[in-house]
């Protein structure tokens, strides 16, 4: 069967994808890039914003035109809230929520689809009556309602059930990249509330595997040869507070676990960035001076209303710490425009405040209610046009952000992990450049430019996240390089491009 998937919103839904399709590749089928025909179709979705959910009906109309007989098989985040919604769209075989979606490969395997959309068979040798192994227990406030998440069936367990808490360590080995960065799922769920996110309803209460579970499957990744590793979960910090050990307990392990280079932290909450984290990373073997801090509003008044678990100055005080003990670290944070609540005046203080900060880039997302949040309930609504409006300038300051960071790098010399994948580039851009050439390679050699047009190369990230390139060497792939940032290694202005975390 020739099955392609395509994946919606988070590093942490990428792991779960490649995961699934590594599974099913072992199970002898084969993986197909999307966009190209195939049997079966994979969309994991994303409910983060009302765009991530049109970016999933059009995916799956996408699939439906590509090839009107294939299975299309939605999972994920906006499967788990919207089932019912889902199923009604055409072409759509199988809605599977987070609670089910590692049933996947089973179900492919045998062959039990069923007739009515959204519904499944269960596979042979599962009894109808047990629960599923990997059922999502809903992490909301007493007495919140459930509407959109019965839809999808989840169960009320409590949260101290071990078969709904079930949690499974997953990886990406699949792309581009799959010789160099692994994203590796340490922890799933969330238990904070904020006022904004649907999330904890998609995806249930936090959870992980222990310390020593999560360094096992760690060592498998580091044998299959990745040699840097990204860390992602909703809400990575909690990992372990549920089982007695702490998040700087895995990253102390992680660091002694040989044949993996580097390792990033996705993304980590500011109220759990402890000052012992901050200096472990600063002194540790392999992990990399590049935090993603999770802002959303520079306004203390709009942090509040969005029941965020910090205020301003404890944000400050963070990114000062870690400026402090690594100068030159790439701090990246998200931010969201046109909240309930973020007039001119909030905005403002925001725009002020992250002006203000050693942030290097922002992740930036306009505001859509959400269903079910308590956020419907604030008032001030800020008009669509002011949040896109908000959304620009904000887009506009991560730029200057960014490009300040980029200069404020020039010069220095910095490890670089090279990639496998290849780019082109033409010579007007070469010579631009002014880049330096290996001895079989050089740039004067103008017989060299006449019968080539164009020459490959490749890129890596430094270790504090800017991107560079060089003439491509094979036996470069996978090996780290100091390299002097500068206009010739730069790929294009060393800007983030579409792989952010």
């Amino acid at each position: 069967m020739l099955i392609a998937a395509h994946t919606l919103g988070c590093k942490l839904n990428f792991a779960e994808t490649s995961d699934t399709l590594r599974r099913l590749a072992a199970m002898g089928h084969t993986v197909v890039n999307w966009g190209q025909p195939a049997d079966l179709y994979i969309i994991n979705t994303c409910t983060v914003t009302a765009v991530a959910e049109k970016k999933c009906r059009t995916a799956i109309h996408h699939a439906h035109r590509l090839n009107p007989d294939a299975r299309i098989v939605v999972m994920g985040c906006f499967a788990q809230v919207a089932a019912g919604e889902i199923e009604k769209i055409p072409g759509v075989t199988l809605v599977l929520g987070n609670d089910r979606k590692h049933l996947l490969p089973e179900i492919v395997e045998s062959g039990e689809w069923s007739a009515v959309s959204g519904q499944w068979s269960v596979p042979s040798g599962q009894s109808a009556d047990a629960p599923a192994t990997n059922a999502i227990t809903p992490a909301r406030p007493q007495g919140a309602a459930l509407s959109t998440a019965e839809s999808n069936q989840i169960s009320e367990k409590s949260n101290n059930n071990a078969t709904t808490n079930t949690f499974t360590l997953q990886y990406s080995s699949a792309g581009e990249s799959a010789r160099t960065r692994t994203f590796f799922k340490i922890q799933d769920g969330c238990d904070y509330f904020c006022t904004y996110c649907a999330i904890p309803f998609a995806r249930g209460r936090s959870r992980s595997a222990s310390v020593e579970e999560t360094l096992c499957m760690a060592r498998r990744i580091a044998d299959e040869g990745a040699r840097e590793v990204v860390l992602t979960g909703v809400n990575t910090g909690t990992f372990g507070q549920h089982q007695g050990e702490s998040f700087l307990d895995l990253l102390r392990g992680l660091d002694k676990i040989e044949g993996i280079l580097r390792y990033r932290i996705s993304s980590i909450e500011p109220n759990l960035l402890t000052d012992d984290i901050i200096d472990f990373v600063a002194s540790s073997r392999a992990f990399l001076p590049h935090f993603h801090i999770p802002l959303q509003a520079g306004s203390d008044h709009v942090l509040s209303l969005m029941h965020r678990r910090y205020d301003t100055a404890l944000y400050r005080a963070k990114l000062e710490r870690i400026k402090a003990v690594m100068p030159d670290a790439c701090i990246a944070a998200d931010i969201m425009a046109g909240f309930n609540g973020e007039n001119e005046e909030e905005f403002a203080r925001t725009l002020d405040f992250v002006e203000s900060l050693p942030i290097s880039y922002l992740h930036v997302f306009t505001y859509s209610d959400r269903p079910g949040t308590a956020a419907l309930r604030l008032g001030e609504k800020i008009p669509v046009p002011v949040r896109h409006e908000h959304t620009a300038r904000l887009l506009e300051l991560s730029e200057r952000k960014h490009q300040a960071f980029i200069q404020s790098q020039l010069g220095k010399t910095r490890p670089v992990l090279w990639e496998s994948k290849q780019t082109e580039m033409k010579n007007e851009e070469i010579r631009m450049k002014n880049i330096k050439w290996p001895d079989n390679m050089r740039q004067d050699n103008s017989s060299f430019f006449t019968l080539h047009s164009s020459f490959k190369f490749m890129e890596g990230w430094t270790d504090n996240y800017i991107r560079l390139c060089r003439p491509y060497d094979d036996s470069l792939v996978g090996t780290v390089e100091q390299m002097t940032i500068g206009p010739d290694t730069l790929s294009g202005d060393g800007h983030l491009g579409g792989d952010t975390l």
